[in-house]
């Protein structure tokens, strides 16, 4: 007699708290997940979407007009994004977030994303878990500059500056946090009094360590004498539109991270004065062919200009390097208190399914959510 092969499938559903109860803000292990994605990246253990396997994800987009009633219409990212991507290492697992995106929803005290993550089994793909996502990616962002912070910054570090008191700097500084226990002085540089009061609240809450926090009027303040600073601006599309961050405000021994939108001048870039790591060239060679000629006009993310230059000739090969290298040993991280390093983030789905994954063991250790059967045997095979 044949044995019985169970056809049962059961995912588990986390919502925002549950996420939160499963450890979902727990910078410290988001930090050393995200350091074990790199090593990861850096073996080629992993998938995502395109060509070259390196794609950030598949996104819809919206015209300016449209005749159709309904359509939603163009404006500051407004989009749907599905990021889809297979992590192998420890992780050996799939999953896909998908979000819209529109920045009116603050108008209704809402996010201006609102993301959905599926985990699935990386053998039959069946959805081992529907998870609240918007913790999920936050943190695995803020996580990504804690990595840098743990290579690139100066281990003494005492001085953070944010520029963009969003969700992301809330989340850049945590990691920051994190791997710079040393860290006491904040500056923040915002646009409006209420994100910056909550950012103060929060961080007092949330982030002791800091002592001194100071609202300063100016990027060029933020960035003065700060030894690790984090650029979290979004801004429209279209160089002209991105914030310049000038050479000279740049203080010997800084860490910049760029999450966001932000723009570096190109004589600086060419000087030898800095060194640029990115969190995988793969991204950036998918972007570069995606928005061909011009992808840092596109999108604003650091290291596409840093690839532009590359290919245009204005910096040599192996001037820019992967935070993978820098992990493994094959590239040396900081040599001196004086070298300056700035990071791109360009934001990827094996992230996701690296926290995610990280939190759906830790919901089943604790019998944290709600198990949601797909089917005890499907109606067709």
């Amino acid at each position: 007699m044949g044995t019985q092969i169970d056809t049962r499938i059961d995912t588990l559903f986390l919502s925002e708290p549950e996420m939160i109860a499963a450890g979902v803000k727990d910078m410290n292990a988001c930090v050393d997940t995200m350091e074990e994605v790199f090593s990861c990246l850096g073996v080629d253990d992993y998938r995502m979407a395109g060509q070259n396997n390196n794609s950030h994800g598949a996104m819809v987009s919206f015209p300016e007009s449209s005749p159709h009633p309904n359509m939603p219409l163009d404006g500051t990212d407004r989009r749907f994004m599905a990021m889809p991507a297979y992590l192998g290492g420890s992780f050996n697992r799939a999953g896909v977030k998908w979000y819209g995106s529109n920045v009116a929803n603050r108008e209704h005290d809402l996010p201006r994303s609102i993301h959905t993550f599926i985990l699935n089994d990386a053998t039959t793909g069946a959805p081992l878990a529907i998870m609240s996502a918007n913790l999920l990616s936050a943190y695995r962002t803020g996580a990504v500059s804690g990595v840098a912070a743990r290579f690139l910054a100066k281990e003494d570090a005492q001085v953070a500056g944010i520029i963009g008191p969003g969700v992301m700097g809330k989340t850049a500084l945590a990691g920051f946090a994190a791997a710079r226990p040393s860290l006491n002085t904040l500056k923040i540089k915002g646009r409006g009094k209420k994100s910056l009061d909550d950012f103060i609240s929060w961080t007092k809450a949330t982030l002791s360590q800091f002592t001194t926090i100071t609202v300063v009027d100016t990027i060029e303040e933020a960035v003065q004498g700060s030894d690790v600073v984090s650029v979290c601006t979004t801004s429209s599309a279209g160089v002209e539109n991105y914030p310049m961050i000038a050479p000279e405000w740049i203080s010997p021994g800084t860490l910049l991270t760029f999450p966001g939108c932000a723009n570096l001048d190109n004589e600086y870039l060419k000087s030898g004065k800095v060194r640029m790591v990115l969190d995988n060239r793969g991204l950036y060679e998918a972007w570069l062919e995606e928005y061909a000629p011009a992808a840092f006009e596109q999108v604003g993310i650091i290291g596409n200009k840093f690839l532009e230059m590359e290919r245009d000739g204005e910096i040599s090969p192996g001037s820019v390097a992967d935070i993978s290298q820098i992990i493994s040993g094959d590239v040396p991280g900081r040599t001196s208190e004086e070298e300056v390093f700035v990071f791109s983030v360009g934001g990827m789905p094996v992230e996701d399914v690296a926290w995610a994954s990280h939190i759906y063991d830790k919901a089943r250790e604790l019998g944290i959510g709600t198990t949601v059967n797909l089917w005890e045997t499907p109606e067709l095979v």
